[in-house]
């Protein structure tokens, strides 16, 4: 009987020192849910990811009683819950809320690229209250450590190289339809800080002001819910796109460095940029460098289909394959990341977890 307990205490140990181990350098996961969800399903996902390192998971749902229930489970856990609301790309809301591009068309009816794509103007007051009342009320919820907000932004004014062919795009200006907001307000407001009339220039994406103007309308939009979250006592994180000065800032208007944030997910997928493994490293330097005292957790992105990779033309079908893990993995970490995270933990195969488990390890 004393050898079995000794035993028994000597597993326990172990298993105490490998899950302290894998803490060491955090893992968190996106994952999308629905009413249509098995929950039961969902906490043995929950627990199974767990035992993987897994520290937190980022559900994308904005519906109350799906959130609490789903962070309910989460903490039943002992796993960190960030809810992910998608902020910016809503169907259905008034016309008047939604961005100008420079052709003078409205997003809800002549959205970019896919016909998701219905961007709402992030200067619009009535956007600003109806997000805020969102994102307070999802705060609210017991269970909710983190408001995570993603589609934080205009629409990409260029794609990254990877979607070009997909997309049939060469993207070596910005061009109109993707180029937001024009809408009266927006050029009115820039004119009476600037002197400006955007409309009356030839080419506006050689105005640095103007460039400049729409990324205080994300910052601006950001903090007013950042302050509205943390009044309800909890913390925001946000889905960003890389850098900021690589990319964010003159793709998709971020500049994240200026926002009130508690924790950056910077989606580093490298295929989309057309760059090795080794690359999620560098980037990563960057954005930890720029977010200074804000914790950097690396997005990285599973390849599922990874032993037909050299087939996959579209890069969101692409992703890392096993054997570059480490490479991401060890590279986010050397650079200063506080984690990673896994988009999506349903396109780990077996041979990703082993490969994550080892790199964990390391």
């Amino acid at each position: 009987m004393k050898r079995i307990l000794l035993s028994l205490l000597a597993a326990i140990a172990l298993l105490a020192s490998c899950t302290q181990e894998q803490a060491k350098f955090p893992v968190y996961v996106w994952q999308g849910i629905n009413e249509k969800t098995d929950f039961d399903k969902l906490q043995k996902d929950f627990q199974f990811w767990k035992s993987q390192g897994v520290v937190g998971v980022c559900l994308e749902n904005g519906n109350p009683e799906i959130v609490a229930k789903a962070s309910a489970l989460a903490h039943a856990e002992g796993l960190e819950y960030h809810a992910w609301i998608p902020c910016m790309l809503r169907a259905d809301k008034p016309h008047h809320w939604y961005a100008v591009n420079r052709l003078g068309q409205s997003a809800d009816e002549f959205p970019a690229y896919v016909p998701y794509y219905k961007a709402l103007d992030p200067r619009n007051p009535e956007v600003h209250a109806h997000l805020v009342e969102q994102m307070t009320a999802i705060a609210r919820i017991p269970d909710v450590d983190y408001v995570q907000l993603d589609y934080i932004r205009y629409p990409d004014v260029i794609l990254s190289r990877g979607l070009w062919d997909k997309y049939g795009l060469v993207m070596d200006e910005e061009y109109p339809p993707a180029d937001y907001c024009y809408c009266d307000d927006c050029v009115s407001a820039f004119k009476e800080l600037t002197g400006i009339d955007i409309k009356e220039v030839e080419d506006p994406s050689k105005v640095e002001e103007w460039a400049q103007f729409r990324c205080d309308q994300v910052t601006a939009l950001v903090n007013e819910i950042c302050a509205a979250v943390h009044a309800a006592g909890k913390k925001v994180s946000a889905d960003v796109f890389p850098g900021p000065a690589s990319h964010a800032r003159w793709m998709v208007r971020q500049e994240w460095d200026k926002w009130d944030v508690d924790m950056l997910f910077p989606m580093n997928y490298n295929d989309f940029y057309l760059e090795p493994a080794q690359w999620v490293g560098t980037v990563t330097a960057e954005e930890v460098a720029a977010a200074g005292n804000v914790p950097v957790i690396s997005g990285l992105f599973i390849c599922r289909e990874w032993k037909r990779k050299v087939e996959l033309e579209d890069p969101e079908e692409s992703g890392l394959i096993p054997s570059e893990i480490a490479t991401a993995v060890n590279g986010a970490r050397e650079a200063g990341a506080a984690g990673i995270c896994l988009f999506t933990p349903g396109s780990m195969t077996p041979e990703h977890w082993e490969a994550l488990a080892a790199a964990l390890k390391e």
